[in-house]
């Protein structure tokens, strides 16, 4: 069954690691464990009742268990990979929409097509320091002139 943590808004992923850990060492009958990037403030687990909340106790940032099991039908447009297709290149322009560094312009140095990530020397700043972020948080302004 799949049951739902309640969590601290914004760490999501330490609880997620915290409860990944806690399962390993005392071996607990967890099966999965995910945090949609979409839905803050909660963690669904799956395991039994029993596991799930002796893995969630005394878990710090950890707000309870909620224990009515959620279906797998209502999360599971969460668990599907979205396909955006974005077409960045090494010289791009591009801005950052999303994260601590929103509003920054700068130049794509890196891209790893395979985690979906690039590397980006922003353009305003005046020592440029290398930025990895997720495709999904930035928008092409100039494509390189070929």
């Amino acid at each position: 069954m799949i049951f739902t943590v309640k969590t601290v808004v914004g760490r999501e992923n330490v609880v997620l690691d915290a409860i990944a850990s806690k399962v390993r060492s005392e071996n607990l009958g967890v099966q999965a464990l995910v945090h949609p990037e979409e839905i803050k403030g909660y963690v669904f687990i799956e395991g039994s009742v029993e596991d799930v909340e002796k893995a969630v106790k005394a878990v710090p940032h950890s707000r309870g268990l909620i224990k009515k099991p959620v279906e797998l039908s209502q999360i599971e447009r969460f668990l599907q990979p979205r396909k955006v297709e974005v077409d960045l290149n090494v010289g791009d322009i591009i801005e950052i929409i999303g994260g601590p560094f929103k509003g920054e312009k700068g130049k794509v140095t890196r891209c790893d097509k395979v985690k979906r990530e690039i590397t980006v020397e922003p353009t305003e700043s005046p020592t440029p320091i290398p930025i990895t972020i997720s495709v999904e948080f930035v928008k092409v302004l100039q494509k390189k002139s070929k």
